[in-house]
This record gives C-alpha cells, structure tokens and sequence, in this order.
C-alpha cells in the first residue's frame, strides 16, 4: 500500500510506504496522506471478518493499510494494545473483554463504547495504538521524535497517556487557554512525566491548529526538532479508527445483506472520515450523519455546499468543547475524493482556505456527495440537555454532551429497518458540569479519577505564534 498527498499528483511527490508517513504527519506540500487506493473486501472477506474479535479484525483491517510492516510484528503490536486491561473503564454492566460493547438502547438504536479507555474517550481507540507504533518506529530506526499536537479537549489527554514514558518520544501539546472542561483540563495539565508538554494557547482551537499546520510546514525546522503529529491529519490515527466501524456494524447486524447508519459527533472530521473509508471499503453503511454543535462549518457544507470556515472571533465557546472547530482539516480527505482526486483542484481550495475565504462547491460536485452517504444536522447546548435528559429518562444512561449532539442529530436521520448506532465520544464524567445542569446530579466515573481536579497542574500559557512554539519545542526538545 502506498501513500499520496491530497495536494499533489503522484508524478510531483513519489508516493510513500506506511511507514514512510507513519512520523510526519503532512505531506512535503501541506497535503494529507491518502492511499493511493482503497482496499476492498469481498462478500466473503466480509463474511470471514464476522465472528472475529476486535484484536483479530484490527489485524484484517490495518495489514491492508500497513503492509510494509511484518505480520508478526503488526499482529503484536495490535495485541498490545488492544486488550481489557486497557480498555478497562466500562460502565456497569458492559463486557470489557469486547473492547467496544454495543449497547442497544431499543431496537434499532444502539450505542457504540469506544471511550472505555485511559482518558474516556474515542481517541484512545486509535492513539494507544499510535503510541505502539511509534515506539516500533523508532526502535527499527533509532531515531527521536518530537511530537506537536494541538487539542480541543480529548486528543491531547490521549495522546499523553499513549506517550508516558515512551522511549524516544516527546510530546508538545497545545491547547486553547480555559476553554476545555475542567476533568480535560486536569487530565492533562496534571500530568507530571518529563517528556509530556503542555501549552496553553491564548485563543481558539483553530488558532492551535494552525500553529501545527505553520511548525510542519517549515520544513528546515521539522526536520532539524524531528516534528511528528499524532492529531487526526496523521493518517495512521485515521486508519486505526476505521476498525470500530466493522465491530460496530458486525455488532448490531446478523447478515451482511443488512445496512445500517452511523450517526457520528463532528467537529475535526477524523471520526467520521474514518466511516467514509470504512464505506470505501466495502462496508455496507447506508448513511454517515455528520453531527455538529453551534459551530456548524460542515452542517453549513452538507447543507449548502459551501465551506465557510470561521474566523477566531467566529468560534463558538459551548458545552461540547471537543467540537469547537472552525476548520476541520480533514474535511480536506473528503473532498478529495469528492472532487475525484484531483490534487490540483484540491491545492487550490484550500489555499482559499488557508486565506480565509470560502469555497463554494455548488452544482456537479455537490450534487455527488449523496452518493457517499453523507447528512448532517447540528444541536444546541438546550438540545443537549434535553437528550441527556430524554436519554437518561428512557434508558438510564448517562450520556455525555457530544454523545448527545450524535444522539440527537441521528434521531432526526433515523430511517425505519436501518439500524442506527451513534459513536460514543467520551463518558459524562469528563463533563459533569453539564450533566449536573441537565440531570441535578453528578455523573459515575471510575474510582481511578477520583480526585482528579485537585492534582497539582504543571503547563506554559503562550500567545498565539508559531516562532513563540517553535522556541519552547528548541530549548525543550
């Protein structure tokens, strides 16, 4: 399997092996790794795939996109990684040894746990894997690496946890200064190991962001520090969440005649890009729903066909922190295979993008996006409170904030004798202020983060300047 850039055609940048991309995050151009084509599986194949354990069906899926790492070694490094111990912080009732249970809320609605892991939420089903990999890397080439990351809630805490005490590896994690909940904020800022760096940027995700995309592309500078990614554009991170949508879809279907629908809380649009690919592959998923809070860039997109990214003082501050994002940069995966991947016609809309200006994709293009399966609604804070409400009413299930904006995005989507499951984002515990504002109580979490909040806090506010990062990264790296 070999790898492209989203900005350039195949004959201008030589394309790449997993391993090559596995570190760098972008592309030499600023692109995005994509392959050059979509593994397929068969009827069979899929068949096959059925009655695997997620260990099992993480070896079908990612040896087709990493081929150019020894089975063996692959098989070891996923057995690592996923297993009960780590993902060992289920609700009452849920079966750890699944890794991600289903659990049906009625029939023909069900809830996909993927936030059992050490910081209760998605991405640690794809950033301990990461963790895993790099470590590997590194060893085979003796190399360090320093990663630099931005976050709007989860990412961050995650890819710390997969990072402590990794041989080679330095994290440098920025965030934006007092608008994470206060367990996202303890989770990471009360992290004490020499190698985890926390920056506290004076303003939005998007601003954090940018500082990423600025920092990887000085090329002299990536270089010269050993500048990785472990954010969503590092294809790796993508590719590893692919696998929760087979479990989930062989979870709530007896056949694979049947269809369902994945109803998925957006904001950066890694989660649900991962769907797409799944799709891609042969995955029978009748509709993607994109779920937005109040800062609806993609609804606007699905709805219109124009992407208007915001400006910072545009990005709405709400109860679903982990969705306040204006630019949703892998948004740009999509459209790539939207517009046919044409690398060029890419490269140009978002060097509109990287100026600030919209794109407007009205008229052929647009008119191809139902075939991929794409919808989308948005939900407000009252909505969110409402369904946390209306979930614990019906089901007695605590539900946090964006597991709500996906709950009640879906809903509006729901089709009769389609299967519908919504992606769990994180557990309530990470956002009881909310919880207890819709239910008057706090939420259940495990007994392990009891205390948290009131952990010493070790981190560096910053401006928003790329030479201000780049600076920490040299005197620390």
């Amino acid at each position: 399997m070999h790898y492209q850039s989203t900005r350039s055609a195949t004959h201008a940048i030589a394309p790449k092996t997993f391993m090559q991309i596995l570190l760098g995050g972008l592309m030499e151009d600023g692109g995005l790794a994509m392959p050059l084509s979509y593994p397929q599986f068969s009827a069979d194949e899929l068949s096959a795939l059925r009655g695997m354990n997620y260990r099992e069906l993480a070896f079908a899926v990612l040896s087709k996109f990493a081929d150019d790492i020894p089975a063996d070694d692959l098989r070891s490094i996923i057995n690592r990684t996923y297993t009960p111990e780590v993902y060992c912080n289920v609700r009452p009732g849920s079966n750890a040894q699944d890794i991600t249970p289903l659990t049906t809320l009625e029939p023909g609605l069900h809830l996909l746990e993927l936030s059992n892991g050490p910081t209760l939420a998605f991405k640690d089903m794809a950033m301990q894997l990461l963790g895993n990999l790099f470590e590997y890397a590194l060893a085979k080439t003796g190399q360090q690496l320093n990663i630099l990351g931005a976050t709007s809630g989860d990412t961050g805490s995650s890819a710390e946890y997969a990072m402590r005490g990794k041989h080679g590896v330095r994290v440098f994690m920025l965030s934006p200064h007092g608008k994470m909940s206060r367990f996202q904020t303890a989770q990471m800022f009360s992290l004490q190991d020499p190698n985890i760096f926390n920056l506290a940027v004076r303003g939005v995700f998007d601003d954090c962001q940018d500082i990423v995309k600025a920092v990887s592309n000085d090329h002299a500078f990536k270089a010269a520090h050993s500048i990785g990614t472990v954010n969503s554009i590092n294809w790796a991170r993508v590719a590893a969440q692919v696998v929760y949508y087979f479990k989930g879809y062989f979870a709530a279907t007896t056949s694979n005649d049947q269809r369902v629908s994945f109803s998925v809380p957006s904001g950066n649009f890694g989660n649900v890009c991962a769907g797409h690919i799944a799709r891609m592959m042969g995955l029978p998923i009748r509709k993607l729903i994109v779920a937005t809070n109040e800062n609806d860039v993609l609804d606007e997109f699905f709805r219109t066909g124009v992407y208007r990214p915001r400006a910072t003082a545009e990005t709405l501050h709400t109860s679903s922190p982990s969705m306040d994002i204006s630019k949703a940069s892998n948004f740009e995966r999509f459209i790539f295979d939207l517009c046919e991947r044409d690398a060029a016609k890419v490269a140009a809309l978002w060097s509109q993008v990287d100026q600030g200006r919209p794109f407007d994709l009205t008229g052929d293009v647009f008119a191809k996006v139902p075939q991929y399966g794409f919808v989308s609604g948005r939900s407000t804070h009252a909505d969110r409170l409402n369904t946390i409400r209306a979930v614990y009413e019906k089901y007695k299930l605590m539900v946090d904030t964006h597991t709500a904006d996906g709950v009640k995005v879906g809903l509006e989507h729901r089709e009769q004798g389609v299967p519908m499951i919504v992606l769990e984002t994180a557990q309530a515990a990470k956002f009881d202020e909310t919880i207890h504002e819709a239910l008057g109580c706090a939420p259940w979490r495990p007994a392990s983060f009891d205390g948290l909040e009131a952990l010493p806090q070790r981190f560096e506010v910053v401006d928003v300047s790329a030479d201000q990062v780049k600076n920490f990264i040299h005197t620390h790296a």
